[in-house]
C-alpha cells in the first residue's frame, strides 16, 4: 500500500512544486480513528513550498480522492495542522488477505536486497570454556538477524571468528597443563587462587572450571605421564581447544544455530604463500605509509589523535596496536579481519558484539577508513547483558563449570524455544532480565506458550472444521468479514511484511516478537467474538480463511525467530 500511495502521490507532489527527491513517509497511526496510514508530507513541504501545511494537505487530499483507486482507498482525511490520514477500503483488505494466503510460507519475505550479500559474524566466543547465558543472547540475536536479512533478499553467510591465538589460549593450555601435572604427581603442592585450591603451577589468572580437569584427565588417560617430561604446552592447548569447541558446536546446534564458515584468527598472523607479510603486519605497513603509525618505547601506536580522537579529559588520544612485548592488542587483528571481510566482497558485514566492545569497535572502523576501505559497509549490533532472575531475586551463578550458568543449563531448565524467544523479546540495546519462573510457566503469561498455543489452536480449528465437512477455499467471500475484530485482525496480518522489513533494517528482532503477540491477541478477540463451526457456510468459509491467514503469519513469524510452530499442544 505504501508503494502504491507513493506512486500515486508522485505526480501530485510534482504539480505542487515539491523537490524531485522528496519521498513521503507513511506510518500506522497509534489511534485507529486516525485511519490506517498517515503521512506528515504536507508539514515537511511547508518550507520549500512556502505555503501553510494545511493548504498543502487540502490540495493533496483533493487530488488523491480524484486519482486513487476506490478499490484500495476508502477515504482521505486532513487532520490537525496538516496530517493526511488514509483509510483502506474493505475490498482492498479482502484482496490483500487473499494475496496473503496465496503466498503461504513465503508471506512476509521481500526481494528488497536481492543480489546483495551479507556476512553476519556472531557468537565468536573464545574457545576457553562453555557457552554461557551471555553468549546465548549473542547467538540468538545474530542467528535471527541473519534470518531477517535473508527474508528481505540478502544472501547471508553466518560466520564464527575462531579466536585460536593470543594470550588467552596460552593461559588455557597452561591451566590444563597444571591439572595434568597434578594427576601425574598427586603430591604436588597446592596454592589458593581466588578461593580455589589449585596445583602450584596453575597460572594466577587460569581457567578454574571443572571442564579443565576433565580435559586434563582425558590427556592423562590417553598418555599417562608421557607428556610430563616435555616443556611443550602445545598438546595441552590443542586438546583443550578441540574439546571446548566441540562442546560449543554442540550447544549451538541444540540452540538451532548453524554456522556457514569459521575464520581462524591465527591465519591473520601467518605469512601467506604469496610471500607477503602476515595480514596484521600488512595493516601496520599500510597505515605507516599513510602516516598514521608511530613507535614509542618499543610499542606500535595508531595515531588516532590525527583524526581528532580525544579521551575523557578532552586531550588527543592515540591507540596501541602492538605492545612493547611484541604482542598485538585486540584492535590490530580485528582490523585485519575486517579487511579480509571487505576483500571478500560482501555488501554488508554485520558484527554482533556485547556492550563491553562499545569502546573498541570505533577504532576498527577508523582503521578501515584510514586503510582506504568503506567502513559504512560494516554495521555493528551492540547488545546489553543478561541477568537471570528467580523469585524476583538475581540468580547467583555458581555451577560445576565455574562461576557462571552455561547456555546448556539454561536450555535444560526452560527449553530451547523459550530460551530463544526470551533473548529476543527485548530491544538488543536494553538490559535483559531473564525471568526463570515466567519462562517455565505454561500459561498465557508466558509469551512463548501464548504464541505457540495460538498457532496450535488454529490448527485444531482447521482440523475440526474439516471433520464437519467445512474445507478451506481460495474463493471464500472475504467481504463477509465485517465484524470490527475481524477487520482489526486482517489489518494486523497485513503489517507482517512491513514489520519484517523494519526489523531487518533496524537489526531489531524484538519488533517481530512483539508483533506476533499483537496478532495472537487480535486472533483471541476474534475467537471470542465469532464462531466458525455451525455458522452459515459462506461466512464460515470466510472466517476459516481468516484463521488460516493467521496461522500462516504466526507460523512464518515463529520460524523466522527460530521457534517451532506446533500444530498440537
Amino acid at each position: 500500500m505504501t508503494e502504491y500511495l507513493t506512486s500515486v502521490l508522485r505526480p501530485i507532489l510534482a504539480d505542487l512544486g515539491a523537490p524531485d527527491d522528496f519521498v513521503p513517509a507513511f506510518e500506522t497511526p497509534g489511534n485507529p480513528e486516525h485511519g490506517d496510514l498517515a503521512t506528515n508530507a504536507a508539514l515537511q513541504l511547508a518550507k520549500p513550498l512556502r505555503r501553510a501545511p494545511r493548504q498543502i494537505a487540502d490540495a493533496i487530499a483533493a487530488k488523491l480522492r480524484e486519482t486513487a483507486d476506490p478499490d484500495r482507498i476508502a477515504a482521505v482525511e486532513v487532520a490537525g495542522p496538516g496530517f493526511l490520514n488514509i483509510r483502506f477500503s474493505d475490498r482492498y483488505l479482502a484482496a490483500a488477505l487473499r494475496d496473503l494466503r496465496s503466498h503461504g510460507d513465503g508471506y512476509g519475505r521481500t526481494d528488497a536486497h536481492a543480489g546483495q550479500t551479507a556476512l553476519v559474524e556472531f557468537v565468536s566466543a573464545n574457545p576457553t570454556g562453555p557457552l554461557t547465558v551471555g553468549h546465548g543472547r549473542n547467538a540468538v540475536l545474530g542467528d535471527t538477524v541473519a534470518s531477517l536479512l535473508e527474508a528481505v533478499g540478502y544472501a547471508v553467510t553466518r560466520e564464527y571468528y575462531f579466536n585460536d591465538a593470543g594470550r588467552q589460549m596460552r593461559i588455557l593450555g597452561q591451566s590444563v597443563r597444571a591439572r595434568y601435572d597434578a594427576l601425574v604427581n598427586p603430591a604436588m603442592p597446592t596454592k589458593d587462587v581466588s578461593g580455589n585450591l589449585v596445583p602450584e603451577t596453575f597460572p594466577d589468572d587460569g581457567y578454574l572450571g571443572g571442564y579443565i580437569e576433565d580435559i586434563a584427565r582425558s590427556l592423562y588417560d590417553a598418555h599417562g605421564d608421557a607428556l610430563a617430561a616435555s616443556d611443550d604446552e602445545t598438546p595441552f592447548k590443542q586438546a583443550a581447544q578441540a574439546a571446548i569447541f566441540q562442546d560449543i558446536e554442540g550447544t549451538m546446534r541444540r540452540l538451532g544455530v548453524k554456522m556457514d564458515t569459521y575464520f581462524n584468527e591465527h591465519t591473520l598472523y601467518q605469512q601467506p604463500d604469496t610471500g607477503e607479510k602476515a595480514p596484521i603486519y600488512q595493516v601496520v605497513d599500510t597505515l605507516n605509509e599513510r602516516g598514521y603509525i608511530a613507535e614509542r618505547d618499543g610499542a606500535v601506536w595508531l595515531l588516532t589523535s590525527k583524526t581528532g580522537k580525544v579521551g575523557k579529559d578532552g586531550e588527543p588520544v592515540d591507540t596501541v596496536l602492538v605492545k612493547s612485548s611484541g604482542e598485538p592488542t585486540y584492535r590490530l587483528p580485528d582490523i585485519a579481519y575486517h579487511v579480509n571481510k571487505l576483500n571478500r566482497g560482501f555488501d554488508l558485514a554485520l558484527d554482533v558484539f556485547g556492550a563491553d566492545h562499545i569502546a573498541t569497535y570505533p577504532d576498527v572502523l577508523l582503521g578501515l577508513d584510514l586503510l582506504g576501505y568503506d567502513s559504512k559497509k560494516v554495521d555493528v549490533l551492540v547488545y546489553q547483558f543478561v541477568t537471570l532472575v528467580r523469585g524476583g531475586e538475581q540468580v547467583k551463578m555458581s555451577t560445576r563449570k565455574a562461576n557462571y550458568v552455561t547456555l546448556d543449563e539454561l536450555m535444560d531448565d526452560v527449553g530451547v524455544d523459550v530460551t530463544r524467544y526470551f533473548f529476543l523479546m527485548r530491544s538488543p540495546g536494553t538490559h535483559l532480565e531473564f525471568d526463570l519462573d515466567l519462562a517455565k510457566e505454561a500459561s498465557d503469561k508466558n509469551p512463548v506458550f501464548y504464541l505457540q498455543y495460538a498457532h496450535a489452536r488454529i490448527c485444531s480449528i482447521l482440523r475440526k472444521a474439516e471433520e464437519t465437512g467445512l474445507v478451506l477455499s481460495s474463493d471464500a467471500d472475504l467481504s463477509l468479514l465485517t465484524h470490527p475484530s475481524e477487520i482489526d485482525l486482517t489489518k494486523a496480518l497485513l503489517h507482517f511484511p512491513q514489520t519484517v522489513a523494519r526489523a531487518a533494517e533496524q537489526r531489531e528482532p524484538h519488533l517481530v516478537a512483539g508483533y506476533l503477540r499483537e496478532v495472537a491477541s487480535a486472533f483471541s478477540q476474534v475467537y471470542r467474538d465469532s464462531r466458525i463451526v455451525g455458522e452459515e457456510k459462506n461466512l464460515a468459509e470466510a472466517r476459516l480463511a481468516l484463521a488460516d491467514a493467521t496461522r500462516i503469519v504466526l507460523g512464518n513469524g515463529l520460524r523466522l525467530l527460530g521457534l517451532n510452530a506446533p500444530e498440537k499442544m
